[in-house]
C-alpha cells in the first residue's frame, strides 16, 4: 500500500512559434498545469492539463490549495475514492472549467503513480485491448497566416504518404465558398479511399448558418464534422446530425460522463472525442467510453497523443488517435523526455512503466523556471 506523500503542481507557459488561428479564436500560447505525486516509497506519477494563452494559474491553484491537502497521507490505489472525494470537494466551484482539469492531471498522475508501481505501461494497467500499435489520423490543417491552399493540400499529401488512412483540417474559418474550395483541393489531393474528418471549433451560431458550410462539403464525403456549434449547444448537434449524411463529432471540451449520455440519448453526436486532460481523467474517460459503447458509438479523443495512446489501446469501442507530428500548434511534447514513433498511419505502444515518458529537466528549466524539484 503506496501512501501519498506529496502533491505539487506547477505552471509551464510554452509560447506558440506562430499564433494560430481557429474559426472563432487566436491562440499564441498554450499554458500547462503540471503535476507530480510522490508516494512515500518513492515512487512518482505525473499529470497535466492545459489552458488556453494565460489562464494556467488557475489550474494550478486548484491542484496546490484545494486537492494536494485533501490528498496528503491518502492511499494512491483508492483512485475511484478520491476521485469522488475531489468532485464532492469542489462540486460548488467545479464541475467542469480549470476544477476539472486540475482534478484531471491529479488524476492521470495518480494512474500514472499506480502503473509505474506496478512495473506495467499504463495501457497493460488499464488493461489492453491492443498490444503492439493503434490506429491514428493526421490532424493539422489549421489556418496560419501566409497559408496557401497548396500549402494545406501538401500537408494533407504528406499525411497519406506517410500512411495515414484519415486525415483532419479546419473549416468555419472563411466563407463558404472559399471553405468548400479547400475541401475540394484537399480531397482531389488525398484521393476518395482516406478519410477526410473537418473541424469547425465551434464556428456557427445557429443551423442555417451551419448548413450553408455543410451542404457544399457534402459531395467531398467527409468523414465527420467536429464542433459544428459551441458545446452547450446540444440541440442543433443533434438537429445537423438529423440533416446531413457527415457524422457529427464533439466532446473536446466537455466535461463529466453525465454531459456525454446528454450527447447519446439527444443523438447530437455519432462520435464522442472525451479529452482526459480536461473530461475528469483516466477515471472519467474510462466511464464515458464504457457508456459510449453501450450505445454502440465509438470514442476518438482529443489532441495528447502521449496519453490518449494508452486510452485507446485500453478501449475496446476506441477508433482513433489525434496525431500531430510536429510542435508548432499542441507544443506539449516540448515539455517531455521520450517522443512516440508513428508507423504506416499508426502510433507504436511501448512496455515503459507508466505514461511511458517524463517531464524534462532542461524543458522544465525553461519553461517552468528554477523551482521545479528536480
Amino acid at each position: 500500500m503506496a501512501k501519498i506523500s506529496t502533491v505539487e503542481a506547477f505552471l509551464a507557459r510554452v509560447p506558440l512559434e506562430r499564433p494560430v488561428t481557429f474559426s472563432t479564436r487566436t491562440v499564441y500560447m498554450r499554458e500547462y498545469c503540471l503535476v507530480r505525486i510522490t508516494s512515500d516509497d518513492g515512487h512518482v506519477g505525473i499529470g497535466f492539463s492545459y489552458a488556453v494563452n494565460n489562464s494556467g494559474s488557475l489550474l494550478v491553484a486548484t491542484v496546490n490549495d484545494i486537492f494536494a491537502p485533501r490528498l496528503t497521507g491518502d492511499d494512491s490505489l483508492r483512485v475511484e475514492g478520491i476521485w469522488h472525494d475531489l468532485y464532492q470537494e469542489t462540486l460548488l466551484i467545479g464541475r467542469a472549467g480549470a476544477v476539472m482539469r486540475a482534478l484531471s492531471a491529479v488524476d492521470i498522475a495518480l494512474w500514472d503513480l499506480n502503473a509505474r508501481d506496478a512495473g506495467l505501461p499504463l495501457y497493460k494497467y488499464l488493461g489492453a485491448a491492443a498490444l503492439d500499435r493503434v490506429p491514428a489520423y493526421g490532424s493539422g490543417g489549421y489556418y496560419l497566416a501566409g497559408k496557401s491552399n497548396d500549402d494545406l493540400v501538401e500537408e494533407m499529401r504528406a499525411f497519406v504518404e506517410a500512411g495515414y488512412d484519415a486525415v483532419k483540417m479546419k473549416v468555419g474559418g472563411v466563407s463558404p465558398a472559399g471553405d468548400e474550395e479547400r475541401v475540394r483541393l484537399v480531397r482531389e489531393a488525398i484521393g476518395p479511399d482516406v478519410r477526410l474528418m473537418l473541424d469547425a471549433n465551434n464556428a456557427w451560431r445557429d443551423l442555417p448558418s451551419a448548413m450553408e458550410y455543410i451542404e457544399r462539403f457534402e459531395p467531398y464525403h467527409p468523414y465527420w464534422i467536429e464542433e459544428p456549434f459551441l458545446p452547450d449547444d446540444i440541440d442543433n448537434h443533434a438537429a445537423l446530425a438529423q440533416r446531413t449524411p457527415i457524422m457529427v463529432a464533439t466532446g473536446e471540451v466537455e466535461a463529466g460522463r453525465w454531459r456525454f449520455k446528454e450527447l447519446l440519448d439527444k443523438g447530437a453526436a455519432a462520435i464522442l472525442q472525451p479529452d482526459a486532460i480536461v473530461c475528469g481523467g483516466i477515471t472519467e474517460f474510462r466511464k464515458i467510453t464504457a457508456t459510449a459503447a453501450s450505445y454502440g458509438v465509438g470514442v476518438a479523443p482529443h489532441a495528447w497523443h502521449d496519453l490518449h495512446v494508452h486510452l485507446v489501446a485500453s478501449a475496446e469501442n476506441a477508433t482513433y488517435v489525434e496525431f500531430m507530428p510536429d510542435d508548432h500548434i499542441v507544443n506539449f511534447r516540448r515539455l517531455i523526455d521520450v517522443q512516440l514513433e508513428d508507423r504506416d498511419g499508426h502510433l507504436l505502444l511501448s512496455d515503459r512503466p507508466g505514461l511511458g515518458f517524463s517531464f524534462d529537466p532542461a524543458a522544465l528549466e525553461q519553461y517552468v523556471g528554477p523551482h521545479y524539484p528536480q
